[in-house]
């Protein structure tokens, strides 16, 4: 018999820990080879670790709502072959390894950035969430150490520290040359009215995604006074054009081509023009960013979002940004998405017109300053400018929108922008083989 110790896997360049979700198996139950052990969750996706070995599972390290950082080990795993030996760290080595806190990540993610205001040798462990609504309402280390914690061995939980700040005691507690600060912070967030529920009402409690998103939306309303754009689009060429080659695509490339790469290409080109709309804000400073990292937001069969990355798309012909596109849906809707693979955008295209929406005016995805909303495309009588006079004709047109945060763009950049978007998917040009 060998023990093999089976360890929270690496996920990404910017994910340091995850939080176990929930055990598949029990101690003494049979593990196939590559059969899930246990779920978990980052602040980005939610995945599975698979068991490399087959055998007895003998030891689970960690419980449910643990944070563990990748590389620690999670379980014992008894095989019959010769799988390198592990012995169980003792509990009190547990819970002084995750006491811990990882080292600062350099991340700029809404949701996963570490707080350079909270010091790794602190007493207290805290997530990077915690860590980043720190940093975000300007919480000190001393003051966030006094918070009570109700989580494991007293950690302080996300809904703690929202507490906290719903409470108010965080204007109370905060030091004096914080107060500077204030005419830039974002408003203090409100207690929302008691809900009366009826007999036949139903109550769903929300899953853990779910409340990521309401909070990040939240948040974004909180912190950038958003201002919404919107423009009619002349998109008959696009439209003929894709009818007439989405079957040489198929058979050549084995790829189906929707309209999402031809919008993400105008956005590219767009931003080149207007690299202004390619920044982010922190306190008074604009962040521009060096990459064209363009987020889609993807609906998943539970109802939730996710937006995954296409990184560097600037650097993508049609034919990649096509096979992009299809890939990161596909495994969208799987649950098969990394976490570096939804992080890091720059821009974010969101499709409402996937639903039958003409046009949307969305919130932007922190901590970019702009979203592209893009509606559903109908056949409308439109007048047609000619050399010989104006005439009426039926065109497939579309509504685009564009929310922008009105700290960094203003209505000229963020309508020119836009205009700029229209007038690429316009100019189409319909000969152009891929």
């Amino acid at each position: 018999m060998a023990q093999y110790e089976l360890v929270m896997p690496k996920m990404g360049e910017s994910v340091a820990e995850a939080t176990i979700t929930n055990w598949l198996f029990e101690e003494g139950d049979t593990i196939e080879m590559e059969e899930s052990v246990l779920e978990i969750a980052t602040d980005k996706v939610d995945s599975e670790v698979p068991s490399p070995v087959e055998g007895t599972l003998v030891k689970k390290l960690f419980e449910v709502d643990d944070v563990v950082r990748v590389g620690q080990v999670v379980a014992i795993i008894e095989t019959d072959g010769d799988a390198p030996a592990a012995s169980a760290p003792k509990q009190e080595d547990k819970k002084e390894e995750k006491t811990e806190a990882a080292p600062a990540s350099s991340s700029n993610e809404p949701v996963a950035q570490e707080s350079t205001e909270i010091e790794s040798s602190s007493d207290r462990f805290y997530s990077p969430l915690v860590k980043n609504i720190a940093k975000e309402e300007g919480l000190s280390q001393s003051e966030l150490d006094a918070i009570p914690g109700t989580g494991k061995d007293g950690r302080l939980t996300k809904d703690d520290l929202l507490n906290y700040l719903k409470s108010g005691k965080k204007q109370a507690a905060a030091p004096a040359s914080q107060a500077a600060k204030a005419s830039s912070a974002p408003a203090q967030k409100h207690t929302p009215p008691a809900v009366s529920v009826g007999g036949q009402d139903e109550i769903i409690e929300m899953d853990r995604m779910r409340k990521l998103i309401a909070d990040h939306m939240v948040m974004s309303k909180q912190v950038s006074p958003h201002v919404t754009s919107m423009v009619e689009v002349d998109v008959t060429g696009i439209f003929q054009w894709r009818s007439r080659m989405k079957k040489t695509f198929m058979e050549r490339d084995g790829e189906k081509i929707t309209f999402t790469p031809l919008f993400i290409e105008a956005v590219v080109k767009a931003i080149k023009d207007f690299p202004m709309i390619n920044v982010s804000v922190e306190g008074t400073k604009i962040i521009k960013r060096g990459h064209i990292n363009v987020g889609m937001a993807a609906a998943l069969p539970s109802g939730n979002l996710i937006v995954p990355v296409i990184h560097d798309a600037d650097s993508k012909n049609l034919i990649g940004l096509t096979k992009s596109v299809n890939d990161l849906a596909n495994r969208a809707r799987n649950n098969a998405l990394k976490p570096d693979e939804v992080a890091g955008g720059t821009f974010t295209i969101t499709n409402v017109g996937t639903f039958g929406n003409i046009m949307g005016t969305p919130i932007i995805n922190q901590p970019q300053v702009a979203i592209l909303a893009v509606g559903a495309i109908k056949k409308k009588p439109a007048v047609i400018e000619t050399p010989e006079g104006d005439t009426i004709g039926i065109r497939h047109m579309m509504y685009a929108s564009l929310s922008y945060d009105h700290r960094v763009v203003d209505g000229a950049l963020g309508g020119s922008f836009l205009r700029r978007f229209a007038d690429y998917l316009e100019q189409f040009d319909t000969s152009r083989e891929f």
